[in-house]
């Protein structure tokens, strides 16, 4: 295919993906963003977010935050979430920026600016953004690669970006259905949605797509014809999103929920093999847990541009910085205290993680460490308030190992910069 050929196919692809969203936005508009806000105001959850992205750095809301493909909300939830940062939503989608719009009137969001903008031309609002947030949207895209380097050359240099595409093997089931929505010539109309709608209700017991049937997506109309309708869907596998994050000029900073790629978190620390899994280089050691788990349906990143002047992520616990860094309870944590595994004093469990075997059973000591943390004692401040005395090393050892398991387990993020307040 010549180059002229193939750039008439990309622009055919991105007009067919445009037209599609124009008669179904997604997510389905909404008009009520009440409880989003009152979420939001919780100092602590914007503390632990903010942290998740820039552990180093002094916690600051006032910044420039990009919503890269921003569909019919997620723009006026972020201005929500931030008031004193300046969000700018590009989408485009007309109707999708419509959506926007109306909210934006709706909350008074002052902070908010919504623009009619495909990625690749992001270079046209001639800014550069702290925080670049771009969830859902690359795999749609008839060239996610021109449009991630295109993110990439507005991002500042030690700026963070929220990615997050497809994975394949969880959605197998969607795209057999999607191949059969092809072959059977189902086309996106009200009429064909509501009869696709009826037939998944007739899927055979076992079908790949059963385990779906459930979610959010498969509730209504726009959801289903999202997933199964859309003109344009590719998934990445770990593998193939650490090369698609290379070809970007980006490097990977750590995942949002990074228990289920772990070895050692939940099931896969318990199999034969999971010694085998931790000598491997890290990114293999998440491929190697997306294969084992096999259900993953999407994967979230967070990336910085791969000539930042610093490191973006310094946690780690090979010497004693750890007993420097303060801990930031994850706010969608609960310690559970009932039907207890033996020898546990709680189970903390991250409501947001999906697989059920991603619980951490605590014994007395961990949990008076647990429930020390106040987000502003660092680590050696807690260690000597909840053990009432000067550890000895071995309980050092065992508090450091504690904590590397909260923060692998999505139980804290950490601010590793005492210098400065968090």
């Amino acid at each position: 295919m010549s180059r002229e050929d193939q750039g008439s196919t990309l622009t055919d692809v991105a007009g067919q993906v445009r037209d599609f969203y124009e008669r179904y936005p997604y997510p389905r508009p909404i008009d009520r963003l009440d409880k989003y806000r009152q979420l939001w105001q919780d100092r602590n959850r914007r503390r632990g977010d903010y942290h998740l992205f820039w552990p180093a750095r002094s916690y600051s809301e006032d910044r420039s935050i990009l919503i890269a493909g921003c569909g019919t909300s997620q723009a006026a939830k972020h201005a929500l979430r931030w008031p004193t940062a300046r969000v700018i939503g590009i989408d485009f989608s007309a109707t999708s920026v419509r959506c926007t719009e109306n909210l934006k009137r709706k909350y008074g969001l002052n902070n908010l600016q919504v623009h009619q903008l495909s990625i690749e031309r992001v270079n046209d609002l001639r800014m550069n953004f702290d925080q670049i947030v771009c969830t859902g949207v690359l795999h749609h895209l008839a060239d996610p690669d021109l449009c991630l380097r295109a993110l990439r050359g507005v991002l500042k240099p030690d700026g963070a970006m929220h990615l997050m595409v497809y994975a394949p093997y969880g959605r197998a089931g969607i795209y057999l259905l999607q191949k059969f929505c092809r072959r059977v010539g189902i086309r996106a109309t009200e009429g064909e949605i509501r009869d696709l709608v009826a037939a998944l209700q007739k899927l055979p017991r076992g079908h790949p797509l059963e385990m779906l049937r459930e979610t959010p997506d498969f509730q209504e109309a726009a959801g289903i014809a999202d997933a199964l309708l859309n003109p344009q869907d590719r998934a990445y596998s770990v593998q193939q999103l650490f090369e698609l994050i290379k070809r970007g000029g980006l490097t990977f900073g750590r995942w949002v929920r990074q228990a289920p790629y772990s070895p050692r978190c939940g099931i896969i620390a318990d199999i034969p093999q999971a010694s085998r899994i931790t000598q491997l280089p890290l990114a293999e050691q998440y491929a190697a847990a997306e294969l084992f788990r096999g259900t993953m349906l999407s994967h979230s990143v967070v990336l910085y541009r791969n000539d930042s002047p610093v490191d973006l992520q310094p946690v780690n616990f090979t010497d004693d910085a750890w007993l420097r860094y303060v801990p930031i309870r994850m706010s969608d944590t609960i310690c559970v205290q009932e039907r207890l595994p033996p020898g546990a004093t709680g189970v903390l469990i991250n409501q947001t993680h999906t697989y059920k075997d991603l619980i951490l059973p605590i014994d007395s000591t961990e949990k008076a460490l647990f429930d020390a943390i106040d987000g502003n004692a660092n680590i050696d401040a807690i260690v000597r308030r909840a053990l009432a005395s000067s550890p000895e090393k071995w309980q050092l050892d065992k508090v450091r190992v504690f904590f590397e398991r909260l923060w692998w387990y999505d139980q804290v993020v950490f601010h590793t910069n005492r210098s400065s307040r968090s």
